[in-house]
């Protein structure tokens, strides 16, 4: 066991200095841990592979801002957790500051589970158009620009279609009966 810890810090050690070998090691070794961890913290199954991939991604770019290798479990379980909630938190974002403290109140006493429920009911409850420009931005994250070449639109008619999806949205989940 300490053998492999001290092959772990080595490969560790290596990769944060940039050797290449050592960073694929490296990536094979975390691997597994960051499957385990995004199977526990997702709620979706199907998005696991997409977030081991994503993490996989995260640790290849900044390895080298990783304090140790003794922490390193930790920041990936992090790093996991923040991908599982970024479709989320990047959609809730986007859906702008709400109006009064009411209402912020109301949307921190729904459950997880239903506001996910509420927000796919509002995506669906859009027309074509503003739903397909909510999900370029908020869930593929394309810049305006992609977005405005995609559906062949100007940047400025990219920028209100979305301001108008965003706030019909935002109807859609002010208007549902808090009970």
């Amino acid at each position: 066991m300490k053998d492999l810890m001290r092959l772990r810090e080595e490969t560790f050690l290596a990769a944060q200095g940039g050797d290449p070998a050592a960073l694929n090691e490296l990536l094979a070794q975390c691997r597994p841990d960051i499957r385990r961890y995004a199977r526990f913290q997702c709620q979706r199954s199907s998005a696991v592979e997409d977030v081991v991939q994503e993490a996989l991604i995260i640790l290849y770019r900044r390895v080298g801002t990783v304090r140790s290798p003794a922490t390193l479990s930790a920041w990936l379980a992090r790093v996991v957790g923040r991908l599982c909630l970024l479709p989320a938190l990047m959609f809730m974002k986007g859906v702008e500051e709400l109006d009064s403290l009411a209402d912020s109140t109301r949307f921190a006493t729904v459950p997880v589970h239903e506001l996910r429920m509420d927000l796919v009911r509002a995506l669906e409850s859009l027309p074509a158009p503003h739903r397909d420009i909510i999900l370029l931005r908020d869930m593929q994250q394309l810049t305006i620009a992609e977005i405005a070449q995609h559906l062949n639109l100007t940047r400025e008619a990219t920028k209100s279609r979305l301001h108008r999806a965003r706030a019909l949205v935002r109807e859609y989940l002010l208007s549902k009966d808090p009970t």
